[in-house]
């Protein structure tokens, strides 16, 4: 579970942000602060893992708020360094770059829709998750993390088709067990399996779909693909 502080003065915003964290699987919402002081008290005791972060603060901005943060981790080094998402009216262009210098993940501006989150949450959960399971990174791995490209942009690379990609993609969420490649084929109806490995793996390197190996008796294991949730 990836614990998640929100910060945030208006007491209903910051309760809409915690309803939906809740209802995104694999979050939870670890805390909530209405302050600069208080958001800095809330990480050094519930060390979260995220920090939904607002600009407008009563006692400091948000960005000092990050840099606070990022400063107790180099204090610290056996601390857990957190990753930050800013949720913020705030729209001057320098507010932004000093997030960014500061080390925020991404930095949303209200008004929004819940997707929008939504996507921005899914984005840190699949790059922690994928981080996690690598040895070496490769480069579409850093390009995710400082190009900031969400898993699942719809930029397809030369070659894949949109309306073959919903395809397969719809296959997928259908069957939340997962599906091989060929499994995949089948359901489909109109792809090879060589075509439905080549979407799958397109889906699986940005973050969209887990792979899994499965071993039989003998062979090289097969590979299985489950929709990220």
């Amino acid at each position: 579970m990836i614990k998640v502080l929100i910060v945030d003065d208006d007491f209903m915003v910051a309760k809409l942000h915690s309803r939906c964290v809740s209802a995104m699987d694999g979050f939870v919402v670890a805390g909530v602060a209405h302050s600069g002081a208080e958001a800095l008290r809330a990480a050094d005791s519930l060390r979260p893992d995220l920090v939904l972060l607002d600009v407008y603060l009563p006692d400091m901005n948000g960005v000092e708020v990050l840099r606070a943060l990022r400063a107790a981790e180099e204090r610290d080094p056996a601390r857990t360094a957190v990753d930050a998402l800013f949720i913020t009216a705030a729209r001057e262009a320098e507010v932004v770059r000093a997030a960014v210098r500061a080390g925020a993940q991404h930095y949303l501006i209200k008004p929004f829709n819940r997707a929008a989150l939504q996507e921005q949450l899914r984005h840190v959960a699949a790059l922690r998750t994928r981080l996690d399971d690598l040895d070496e990174a490769r480069q579409e791995d850093v390009d995710q993390i400082f190009g900031a490209r969400p898993p699942g942009s719809r930029e397809l690379p030369k070659g894949l088709a949109a309306h073959t990609a919903d395809l397969v993609e719809r296959t997928l969420r259908a069957h939340p067990a997962g599906l091989s490649a060929t499994e995949c084929a089948q359901e489909a109806g109109t792809l090879s399996r060589v075509s439905a490995r080549r979407y799958l793996e397109f889906f699986a390197g940005t973050g969209r779909a887990r792979v899994t190996l499965r071993y039989g008796g003998t062979g090289r294991p097969e590979r299985r693909y489950r929709w990220v949730s």
